[in-house]
């Protein structure tokens, strides 16, 4: 009986190390770690050939869709606001355990991941605005928006009684082949309007000191785009890049996109 009782011991002091080790391994492991955050009336889906190319080069990568959009449009609802949609990415980093990771914001998601840094810093390595929107504390997605744009979303959203603002076509983002504009317009889906009317709080300066990189598209640029793109540009605390497409870079250059991300890892 003490033999066996000896062996079993064993075998779990064994066990213990084992666990560890794998642990440690997996702590420290050289992979770089993308969350990668869509923009308005999108979906996890649009991420599909620069998380392939990320993944192909060892990246472990994540591309949430957040709540009331994509395949969670089923869950839409007027308490759906930005503090959902940032507390849906905070939530899958710390779900999934997630260090060290580059968390991209594409357009709208500008908005998410500031809030998102604002919150959990110590997960995070790299904050990386894809053509997005720079809202600050106390500004939203809408309030930033020149009083003519203000007035057309208010129009617009009217036509569902202000639940979502209505999917704008895959061409305004600069989208021309017609396959990718049949597969993206197939999936667009209204965007819910209380995350855009929504502001931002934030209880540290932007970005709460982690690295900020900015990449602009520069074909076709949206004019809500534009001043964030040439505020960046001309300032130090900003790295600046530019991608020759359109505003939906990962369906129209994935290759370029991915590139681009994978050189912020090294």
């Amino acid at each position: 009986m003490k033999i066996r009782t000896i062996r079993l011991a064993f075998l779990l002091l064994v066990s213990v190390f084992i666990l560890t080790d794998i642990y440690a391994q997996s702590s420290s492991s050289k992979h770089p770690v993308y969350v990668l955050v869509h923009g308005a009336w999108h979906g996890g889906w649009c991420w599909q050939r620069v998380s392939s190319q990320l993944r192909e080069h060892g990246g472990i990568v994540y591309t949430p869709t957040l709540s009331g959009l994509g395949e969670h449009k089923n869950i839409l609802s007027p308490a759906v606001n930005l503090e959902t949609h940032i507390s849906d990415i905070v939530n899958l980093i710390e779900m999934e355990d997630l260090h060290n990771v580059i968390l991209v914001g594409h357009s709208y998601a500008g908005t998410v991941i500031a809030g998102v840094a604002d919150r959990i810093p110590e997960r995070l390595s790299k904050l990386v605005f894809l053509d997005a929107i720079l809202p600050e504390n106390g500004q939203s997605a809408f309030s930033i928006q020149p009083k003519a744009v203000q007035d057309v979303m208010l129009k617009a959203a009217e036509k569902d009684s202000g639940l979502t603002l209505p999917a704008w076509s895959a061409e305004t983002f600069g989208v021309s082949n017609p396959t990718d504009i049949s597969w993206v317009n197939a999936r667009l889906v209204g965007h819910p309007f209380r995350t855009f009317t929504q502001p931002l709080v934030l209880q540290h300066p932007y970005g709460n000191h982690l690295p900020l990189i900015y990449i602009a598209c520069t074909v076709k640029m949206l004019p809500a785009i534009v001043p964030f793109a040439e505020k960046t540009k001309n300032s130090k605390d900003w790295q600046y890049y530019a991608l020759a497409t359109g505003h939906d870079a990962m369906i129209t250059e994935p290759g370029k996109t991915a590139a681009l991300l994978e050189s912020f890892a090294k």
